[in-house]
C-alpha cells in the first residue's frame, strides 16, 4: 500500500496478519505448541532476559496470539496488547500492575455484575481496595481519590443498562489525580468507541464478547495506550523501579511506550498464567474480520427493537441511549456516532415476576448470560448476574427487579420485535 493510513474494515481483516511464510497459508495458523526452540543458548538467554522479542512458551506468547494482539491494538489505536484467557483475567492482570497492598482504585458503579462481585470481594484478597463512585456524577470520582488511589476503571458503554460513560470527563480527573484511566470496551468495541482518543490509558475487553462475536470462545484483551508515564512520583515500582527477574532492568526506561504491555505479558501472565488458548486466538481473529458489518446491524437493529419496546403499554421504560429521549443520548451523539451498542435493558410495568416470566415466553430470544453473539440473547439480571447484589446495589447497577437485558444479535428486526410482541402478549 501506500503512505495512506488504512481504514477500521481493512484492519479488521488484516492488521497483524501476513501470509505464513512456509506454506503461503492467507489464513493465521493455529500455533498448537506449548514451547518453542531456541536457535542457540545466547538466543536463549537473550529471550529470557527481555534482551531479544520472540517465542519461548505459550504461556507467555505464541505467535497466532500475537496476530491477535496486534489487530486490536490497531484497531483501538494502542501501541501494543496482551491477549489473556478472559476479560476477567485482563483486568486481574491489569491492576496487578499496578496495585501493592492496600492500594485503592476508582470503580463506576454501573458495571458488569461479575466486575462488580471481582471488586468488591475477590481482589480484597490480594489486598486491593475498590472505592465506587456514580458515573453520573463526575464530581463523585474527585471526590474518591485518596493518596493510596493508583487507578480509575469505568465501562464505556456500561453493562447492563447500556448507558455512556463520559470518557474525557473522567480522564481529566484521573489526569489531576496522577493515575491511569481504565477503560472496558467491551459492548461498544473500537468500531463504535475508540477510548484512548478520549483520554484512556489502558483498555481492556472481554473477547468472549463483541471482537469475537459468535459465543463460541472465551478470551480477554489489554491495550497500552502508551500515554502515561509510569515514573511520575515513583507510584508504580512495577514498572519503574529495577526487576530482580530481569537482571534489574527497569520497565519504562527500557520499553518506553509500550512498558505497560511488557509488564503485564512478563510480571503478570508470565506467573500468573491465564494463557489464551491458540486455537480461541484463531476462532477470535475470524470474528473481528466482519466486525464493522457485524457492529453496525447490531446497533440498527437495537434501535429498532428498542423503539418498539418504548411504544408497548407493558413496557415501563426503556433505557436505550440511541432513543433521542434517553438521558444519555447526548453522550452516544458524541461518543458512539454510529450507534449507541446493542445491550441495552428495559423494565416491566409487572415488576420482578413479569421479568422473569418474559423470559420464559421468549422463542427467538435465547436466555444465557452473555452478550454480543450474533444470536439475540436475554437475561434477567436481578436473579442472575447481578443476584450477588442487595436491591439497592442492583437499582444502582441498573439491574433493579424489573429489569430485562437483551443483547440484540444480527437476525431480522422484524422476527426480533414479533418474539418480543408474542411474549409481552402471552
Amino acid at each position: 500500500m501506500s503512505d495512506r493510513l488504512p481504514g477500521f474494515s481493512t484492519l479488521a481483516v488484516h492488521a497483524g496478519a501476513q501470509p505464513d511464510p512456509t506454506t503461503g497459508a492467507r489464513a493465521t495458523p493455529i500455533y498448537q505448541t506449548t514451547s518453542f526452540v531456541f536457535n542457540d543458548a545466547d538466543h536463549a538467554a537473550s529471550l529470557f532476559g527481555l534482551q531479544a522479542f520472540g517465542n519461548i512458551y505459550t504461556r507467555i506468547g505464541n505467535p497466532t496470539n500475537a496476530v491477535l494482539e496486534e489487530r486490536v491494538a490497531a484497531l483501538e489505536g494502542g501501541t501494543a496488547a496482551l491477549a489473556v484467557a478472559s476479560g476477567h483475567a485482563a483486568q486481574v492482570v491489569v491492576l496487578q500492575q499496578l496495585l501493592q497492598p492496600g492500594d485503592e482504585f476508582i470503580a463506576a458503579r454501573k458495571l458488569y455484575g461479575g466486575s462488580i462481585n471481582q471488586f468488591s470481594h475477590a481482589f480484597k484478597s490480594f489486598g486491593w481496595n475498590v472505592v465506587w463512585a456514580d458515573s453520573d456524577d463526575i464530581a463523585s470520582f474527585e471526590r474518591a481519590v485518596t493518596p493510596r488511589t493508583k487507578a480509575i476503571f469505568i465501562e464505556s458503554i456500561a453493562n447492563p443498562g447500556g448507558s455512556i460513560t463520559d470518557i474525557e470527563a473522567i480522564s481529566t480527573v484521573a489526569r489531576k489525580a496522577g493515575v491511569p484511566l481504565i477503560v472496558d470496551n467491551t459492548l461498544a468495541s473500537p468500531y463504535l468507541i475508540r477510548p484512548i482518543d478520549h483520554g484512556a490509558d489502558i483498555v481492556v475487553h472481554s473477547l468472549t464478547k463483541f471482537l469475537g462475536g459468535h459465543g463460541n470462545s472465551l478470551g480477554g484483551i489489554i491495550v497500552d495506550a502508551g500515554t502515561f508515564d509510569w515514573s511520575t512520583g515513583g507510584k508504580y515500582p512495577m514498572l519503574s523501579e529495577p526487576r530482580p527477574e530481569y537482571h534489574g532492568i527497569r520497565l519504562q526506561e527500557t520499553f518506553g511506550n509500550f512498558a505497560f504491555a511488557i509488564a503485564c505479558r512478563v510480571l503478570g501472565l508470565r506467573d500468573l498464567g491465564p494463557a489464551l488458548s491458540p486455537f480461541n486466538a484463531f476462532m477470535i481473529l475470524t470474528g473481528i474480520e466482519t466486525l464493522p458489518l457485524r457492529m453496525q446491524k447490531h446497533c440498527d437493529n437495537a434501535k429498532a427493537v428498542a423503539e418498539f419496546l418504548a411504544g408497548h403499554p407493558a413496557v415501563a421504560s426503556v433505557s436505550y441511549a440511541g432513543l433521542a429521549s434517553d438521558k444519555y443520548n447526548q453522550l452516544a451523539r458524541k461518543y458512539a456516532p454510529k450507534g449507541a451498542g446493542a445491550v441495552f435493558t428495559f423494565s416491566l410495568k409487572g415488576g420482578y415476576d413479569a421479568g422473569v416470566g418474559l423470559v420464559s415466553k421468549l422463542q427467538l430470544f435465547s436466555h444465557l448470560a452473555n452478550v454480543g453473539d450474533t444470536r439475540s440473547l436475554v437475561i434477567h439480571p436481578a436473579s442472575t448476574t447481578h443476584s450477588q447484589l442487595d436491591d439497592a446495589a442492583k437499582v444502582k447497577s441498573g439491574a433493579g427487579p424489573d429489569v430485562v437485558r437483551l443483547s440484540i444479535g444480527i437476525e431480522d428486526k422484524e422476527d426480533l420485535i414479533a418474539d418480543l410482541e408474542q411474549a409481552l402478549g402471552a
